[in-house]
C-alpha cells in the first residue's frame, strides 16, 4: 500500500510528521509512548484497503518536532485536533479516532475537549492509572538516566512506570537476543518518553472525567495484559456506559504487534456501527 507523508503544524506552530495512506472514511491511529510513525503499519495496512489512515508522529517523537519545555496533555490535544483537522478537510468527514496506550489516553482527552470532528472513539489500554504525584519521581529518575545515556536506567523507570511484570520484562529481553536497537532510533523513542513522563506526571488519575463523551465509543483490552491496566478498563467501562467493551482472550498489551487482524477487524466493524448509529 503506497503512502504520503505529509507536515501539519499544530496550534503554537509545532510540526507535526503525518503518513496517509488508503482512501475512504479517514482514521487517524494515535501511537503510543516510544513509538511513531511505524508504530500502527501492520493495522495501517489493513485498514487502508477501505479507509483513508492518517498516522501521526506526536510531537517529541521524530521527524515531528521536539518543542523546548514540558509537553502536556493540553498540547497533546492540540496536536491531535489540528490532525483531525486535516483529515478531515479534504472531503468534510468527521474522524473515526483510535488511540493505543498513551496514544489513548491523548484521544480521551482530546475527545473530551472537542469531540465536533470525531465521529468514533477506540480507545485501547490507557495507562490512566500512571499519572500526577506517582509519576513524578519516576520522571525525576528517567531524566537523570537519560542525560547519562544510561539505557538500562531508563528502562527501569519506564517499567516501575508501566508496571510489567519481571518476566515479561524477561521474555521480551530473551527474544530480542543480541539484536540491539539502532542507536538512532532509541535515541528518537527514549526523548519520546521522556516528554510523555513529563505530560503524564502533570495530569491525573481520575478516571470518572471522561464521562462527558458522548461520541461512540469502543474500549478495547487484552485478557492477559497484567494489573492494574484490567481493573483500569474495568473502570473506564463503568465510566462511559454506553461504550463497546471488548476484551479478547489469549492477547495482552501488544496485540496492535501481535494481531494486527484482530484488531483491524474489530475496529472496521465498529467503524461500519458507529456510522449508522
Amino acid at each position: 500500500m503506497s503512502s504520503h507523508d505529509q507536515y501539519v503544524e499544530s496550534a503554537d506552530g509545532t510540526r507535526l510528521a503525518l503518513r496517509r495512506l488508503g482512501a475512504g472514511d479517514p482514521v487517524v491511529l494515535v501511537h503510543g509512548s516510544g513509538g511513531g510513525l511505524h508504530s500502527w503499519a501492520t493495522v495501517a495496512d489493513q485498514l487502508a484497503h477501505d479507509h483513508e489512515v492518517w498516522l501521526p508522529a506526536r510531537r517529541g517523537y521524530g521527524p515531528s518536532d521536539v518543542p523546548p519545555g514540558p509537553k502536556s496533555f493540553t498540547d497533546e490535544t492540540a496536536d491531535l485536533l489540528a490532525v483531525i483537522e486535516a483529515a478531515g478537510q479534504p472531503t468534510g468527514r468527521t474522524v473515526h479516532v483510535v488511540g493505543a496506550s498513551y496514544g489513548a489516553t491523548v484521544a480521551l482527552h482530546t475527545a473530551s475537549a472537542d469531540p465536533r470532528g470525531i465521529r468514533s472513539l477506540a480507545i485501547f489500554e490507557p495507562p490512566l492509572f500512571a499519572a500526577g504525584a506517582e509519576v513524578a519521581p519516576l520522571l525525576v529518575r528517567y531524566r537523570s538516566a537519560f542525560e547519562r545515556d544510561d539505557a538500562a536506567a531508563m528502562a527501569a523507570a519506564l517499567n516501575d512506570v508501566t508496571r510489567v511484570p519481571a518476566e515479561i520484562v524477561a521474555a521480551l529481553a530473551a527474544s530480542a537476543g543480541t539484536r540491539t536497537p539502532d542507536p538512532a532510533e532509541a535515541r528518537r523513542a527514549a526523548i519520546g518518553w521522556l516528554h510523555d513522563l513529563e505530560a503524564l506526571a502533570g495530569d491525573s488519575t481520575d478516571i470518572t472525567r471522561w464521562s462527558a463523551i458522548t461520541v461512540p465509543t469502543l474500549l478495547l483490552a487484552g485478557a492477559d495484559t497484567w494489573e492494574p491496566m484490567p481493573t483500569t478498563m474495568t473502570t473506564l467501562a463503568r465510566t462511559l456506559p454506553a461504550a463497546r467493551y471488548t476484551v479478547w482472550a489469549g492477547q495482552s498489551h501488544f496485540v496492535t504487534m501481535t494481531a494486527p487482524t484482530l484488531v483491524a477487524d474489530a475496529l472496521r466493524r465498529f467503524f461500519v456501527e458507529a456510522s449508522t448509529a
